[in-house]
């Protein structure tokens, strides 16, 4: 399962949790500064001074019902003089946004054990959809796993091509057929060589858009019916890619995977490029899904396992 996959030495987590802190500089600088000035303000932390924190938080892309969610929980204990100075405001921020992150705790993954587990990764286009899973292969191969890519966005010819830089680029052999072939069956022969060599990860690049009339999430359709004729319980994963500098636009976008694919977890990228990091928050509580991983760079190992304290404390410390 992708949770097990990564190390708990006090080194690894403390690398980890540096490059967090490094990835969220921008928007934990833009809540510092707005909690001093919104406290500030006032003596003590009451009803309106929690008023003039929504539109920070708001700012951060919490978004509008994540935001009031967490005030009110603030708001009561403030009037029960229970907040004291800005230090406890934080803890208690902090501790809200946890709850949030802890309640789309991932499912355990289902597999049959001496099969591949397979991926299927599906967004729009633009996102870094293919170059997360090359991201995705490098994590894995890290750690001695054999993977195969499947590049089974067929539709757009550039896709393949990337995949095959990022095969290059991790040592991981991309199965492919011809531009505008079908999908499900490049599918079907990316399995039945990943079952033959005991592949542990066959990670699947879908497409963003479609050049024809058919649905595109009849397709995606389509392909999890192969897989699960070829492996039973696949797709194990269906990882939905989506840029974290879009923030609330790209919900909505979101939504329609997550009801039409059967999205399992967010990846989230370009983190590191938004002051807006209080998104991952708001994907969380409006998708009810958990974040795997963030993106944090364009190098290849510039992928991070996502651990919902370690992102709260990132924000605050």
């Amino acid at each position: 399962m992708i949770q097990t996959l990564f190390g708990s030495t006090e080194e690894n987590k403390t690398g980890l949790f540096d490059r967090m802190k490094q990835a969220v500089t921008r928007t934990r600088e833009n809540l510092a500064e707005r909690l001093e000035e919104v406290v500030a303000f006032g003596k003590e932390i009451d009803r309106n001074t929690l008023d003039d924190l929504e539109a920070t938080l708001i700012g951060a892309d919490l978004g509008a019902t994540t935001t009031q969610e967490v005030l009110a929980k603030l708001r009561d204990k403030a009037d029960r003089r229970q907040i004291k100075d800005v230090q406890e405001l934080k803890r208690l921020l902090k501790e809200e946004l946890l709850a949030i992150l802890n309640a789309a705790n991932p499912r355990p993954v289902q597999r049959v054990d001496g099969t591949p587990e397979v991926i299927l990764v599906v967004g729009v286009n633009g996102t870094g959809k293919t170059t997360t899973i090359g991201k995705l292969s490098q994590v894995f191969r890290s750690q001695g796993k054999n993977v195969l890519l499947c590049a089974a966005d067929t539709f757009r010819a550039a896709a393949i091509d990337q995949l095959e830089i990022w095969g290059e680029r991790t040592g991981t052999e991309v199965i492919k057929t011809k531009p505008g072939g079908d999908p499900a069956a490049v599918l079907f022969d990316a399995l039945q060589a990943a079952t033959a060599r005991k592949t542990d990860y066959v990670i699947v690049d879908t497409a963003g858009r479609l050049h024809t009339k058919t649905s595109l999430m009849s397709e995606l359709e389509k392909m999890r019916r192969t897989a699960q004729r070829i492996i039973p319980g696949a797709p194990h994963e269906t990882l939905l890619v989506m840029d974290a500098t879009t923030g609330q636009n790209g919900l909505q976008q979101a939504r329609l995977f997550t009801e039409s694919a059967g999205v399992t977890g967010i990846v989230l990228t370009k983190l590191d490029g938004t002051a807006k990091g209080g998104v991952v928050v708001a994907i969380s509580r409006e998708l009810g899904l958990p974040v795997r991983f963030v993106g944090v760079g364009e190098k290849v190992g510039d992928l991070l396992p996502f651990n919902p304290k370690e992102f709260v404390d990132s924000l605050f410390e």
